[in-house]
């Protein structure tokens, strides 16, 4: 809309299932962007042009803005599509080419560093808090209730962290920054069973990347290149039902994994009002002439961040920061078990 109508470009282009979208091999379709086209998309969950995962060759992607008269490239995701902006930036520089190509952070996981948040965080912590709600009612309602829930977060435990204090429901969040220990006099199963045992009932918020050094190593990785993880919401379930087992105590776990149903939920109003914002800021840098930045919200001022910049370190959470103090204060849980 506003490349369109407070710039008059009048062909842009919608390239479908991310990198694929520009290798012929794939035969994925080119959608023409119009007024009509994405009128309502924001009343949407998901993707109009799809996604996909993996790595593709910048020659092979920069041969096809060529071929097709392509001088802008807006590229819309996380760490990796901002990595895979840079090596674009790259080859267009080699060529000696007029290209501007600039980012907007679209990732729930908000790991972006020196962006206050990513677009569809908000989003994403609000509604993961409704399931942390759902995981208290079904444990209360029970004797020695657990509700377990599990969040994305691979690397970064912020959703874990800001739907925790939304609801102020969980009595534990683990996240990947911090390090746990499940078994001995003050591991994690010990604590939680005192804790059923004094009060009835407890909530288990666990972000997906924590505890991996706690199971068997999943070998491989993913098209993307990123080390497939061990399901330590199941690995957590097991465990604790066999400590209650040992102890002789009745448990009744509920386990919840609302995963993707967070991803694809529609825009919350703050976040529509945020990527409009960072749509803008986005077309007028570019149409500015500037190239290899993503946009960015920093200490409440949108700025343009240089894309290596952005993904030379992956912002997470500070075990020894404020906000995984509230989280303590919050819960009510040790500092360190073990």
């Amino acid at each position: 809309m506003e490349l369109h109508f407070l710039y008059g470009v009048r062909r842009i282009s919608g390239f479908c299932n991310g990198y694929q979208g520009f290798i012929p091999k794939y035969k994925r379709p080119v959608v023409d962007l119009t007024p009509q086209t994405v009128s309502q998309i924001n009343e949407a969950g998901g993707t109009i042009l799809g996604t996909s995962r993996g790595e593709q060759n910048p020659g092979d992607i920069v041969d096809c803005l060529e071929r097709m008269g392509v001088n802008v490239l807006f590229v819309v995701g996380g760490d990796g599509t901002l990595r895979g902006a840079h090596a674009i930036c790259r080859e267009v520089e080699i060529r000696g080419r007029k290209i501007a190509v600039v980012g907007i952070p679209k990732t729930i996981d908000n790991d972006i560093s020196f962006i206050d948040q990513s677009f569809g965080f908000q989003t994403a912590f609000s509604v993961a808090a409704d399931s942390i709600h759902s995981a208290h009612a079904e444990a209360k309602a029970s004797p020695n209730g657990i509700g377990l829930v599990k969040l994305m977060g691979r690397h970064s435990g912020f959703i874990a962290c800001y739907a925790a204090l939304a609801r102020n429901d969980a009595n534990f969040v683990l996240i990947p920054e911090v390090p746990f220990r499940l078994d001995g006099e003050n591991g994690f199963l010990a604590v939680l069973r005192t804790r059923v045992q004094r009060t009835g009932h407890a909530v288990v918020v666990v972000a997906e990347g924590a505890g991996q050094e706690l199971m068997e190593s999943a070998t491989g990785a993913d098209a993307s290149g990123n080390a497939k993880l061990g399901d330590v919401g199941v690995f957590l379930r097991k465990r604790i039902t066999e400590d209650f087992a040992a102890a002789n105590l009745e448990l009744n776990l509920k386990y919840i994994d609302p995963s993707y149903s967070i991803r694809s939920v529609k825009a919350n109003s703050f976040d529509a009002v945020y990527c409009l914002r960072l749509a803008h800021n986005a077309v007028h840098a570019a149409m500015a002439g500037r190239t290899e930045v993503v946009v960015s919200r920093w200490h409440g001022r949108f700025v343009l961040l240089p894309i290596p910049l952005a993904v030379r370190d992956r912002h997470t959470v500070d075990p020894n920061g404020d906000l995984w103090m509230s989280v303590l204060e919050s819960t009510g849980q040790p500092a360190a078990f073990g």
